[in-house]
């Protein structure tokens, strides 16, 4: 029997909890089952649901108030309310709230099937038209419901409504430029254009002339004028990834423009004055930076007005499951795939395992494991396959022989080969010259093989 979807069923009658439990599981739903308020809200914000059935005759919470909260807290999860009180002033109360449907107890299981069919093609929809729009956007939604993330995510946007220049920390892969497009997304005013530059990623000489523009002429092989990163971003925010790489001797100039908000292009004498708001991030302390002599003190404490510090993914591990639900929805999507979901095993050993390259490392994982999986249910053998690199967590308690696959499983050579060249493109950030160099192959024969596999890099940042 196929995964259909994973419901959460909030029901205070035990006895009926037990029926809704053997008829929906016989059905093919993934259940999670709490009988108060307390624990439906625990369950709620921890996991992610295709569907919440709510009883809305609770004995320690107000069924209504439970459910304005989940509908204002999550929008896109459809919550089927139930009760015996079928008053049209509760019907009604529940359907402005925001219920996707009331159910009437007793009810028949035909409309109760009827009903969740219905919900789970509602949120499928609402799945793809999110995802469509990410897509055409270059960006994702910042997901996070951990104690460690929200008071970020709850600065951020508090923050968004002012001019503050703020200041992005963590680790690589947490998704500081993903932050940085929150808050241009939360910006009232600063949203004619978002201009990313990564400063790790430009020739140190040429870095004046990318973020200030030149004229004709100043420089040798400065044949036409250029504008800018900054003329660009008028009206809108610039945000400067991984900042600690600026040239030393470039950020006394960079700190003008943030203090006066005018600048001149190179080889120029005109002042041009730009209403930018300014985002910047680092993946490197920049204190230590400033002790070193590396980057200016003035700077820092200039960019630093606000400061938004991301923590790893090994300090917000209650993220972790709803993580993965998302990636393995948008690239099943992506890649049109029957829906999947992770087995116990392979959750436990997401909790345990410490993920050094954090969202941007499980993001890359689940693209292969939904891209290699076979079956609806991901399991050990395919973190195996494809290409899990913490030994000592997969094969704790295990022999290898368990997770070599049966003669049916085995893959075909092309399989295996795509699989390994991922891995190496990844450890190389995607630079396709350096990944064919390293594997012995022209950088055409590289760009055949992933056009023919229909494989495009996903850089998270």
């Amino acid at each position: 029997m196929s995964f259909k979807g994973k419901i959460l069923i909030i029901e205070g009658n035990g006895s009926a909890q037990q029926v809704f439990y053997q008829y929906l599981l016989k059905e093919g739903y993934l259940l999670d089952v709490v009988d108060s308020g307390y624990s439906a809200r625990k369950f709620f914000y921890q996991k992610d649901y295709d569907v919440v059935l709510l009883d809305l005759e609770l004995v320690d919470f107000e069924g209504l108030e439970l459910l304005k909260e989940f509908v204002e807290n999550d929008s896109g999860t459809p919550i089927i309310a139930c009760s015996q009180d079928t008053s049209l002033e509760t019907i009604v109360s529940a359907i402005k709230l925001g219920a996707f449907d009331f159910l009437p107890k007793p009810f028949s299981w035909v409309k109760l099937k009827t009903v969740l069919e219905k919900a789970l093609s509602t949120k499928q929809e609402n799945l793809s038209s999110k995802l469509a729009f990410y897509e055409k956007k270059k960006r994702v939604p910042f997901i996070g419901k951990s104690p460690a993330i929200r008071p970020v995510l709850e600065k951020a946007k508090l923050v968004a409504s002012t001019d503050s220049t703020v200041l992005i920390t963590g680790e690589s892969g947490t998704g500081k430029g993903l932050l940085a497009q929150k808050i241009y997304e939360w910006d009232p005013f600063y949203k004619k254009a978002f201009i990313c530059v990564d400063c790790s990623c430009i020739v140190p000489t040429l870095f004046e002339s990318e973020l200030f523009g030149h004229t004709k002429g100043s420089f040798t092989g400065a044949h036409s004028s250029k504008i800018g990163k900054i003329e660009l971003a008028q009206g809108g925010i610039l945000f400067l990834d991984e900042i600690a790489n600026i040239p030393l001797d470039l950020q006394a100039k960079l700190l003008k423009f943030v203090e006066d908000k005018e600048f001149s292009p190179v080889g120029s004498l005109k002042v041009i004055k730009a209403k930018v708001r300014i985002l910047a991030a680092t993946n490197k302390n920049l204190k230590e930076e400033v002790r070193k002599g590396t980057f200016r003190e003035d700077l820092y404490y200039r960019l630093n007005v606000v400061n938004l510090h991301l923590p790893p993914l090994r300090e917000r591990k209650e993220d972790i499951p709803i993580l993965a639900d998302y990636f393995i929805n948008y690239f099943c999507h992506k890649y049109k795939k029957s829906s999947k979901t992770l087995s116990s095993e392979v959750k436990q050993i997401f909790l345990e395992y410490s993920w050094p390259g954090n969202v941007r490392e499980l993001k890359h994982l689940i693209e292969r494991l939904v891209i290699f999986s076979k079956k609806d249910v991901i399991t050990e053998k395919d973190l195996y396959f494809a290409g899990f690199e913490n030994n000592d967590v997969l094969f704790q308690n295990k022999s290898l022989e368990c997770l070599v696959p049966s003669f049916e499983e085995i893959l075909p050579l092309e399989e295996v080969e795509k699989n390994y060249i991922i891995k190496i493109l990844e450890r190389f950030k995607w630079n396709k010259s350096l990944t064919a160099r390293k594997l012995g192959i022209d950088r055409k024969t590289l760009s055949e093989k992933l056009k023919r596999w229909g494989i495009i890099n996903q850089v998270f940042k």
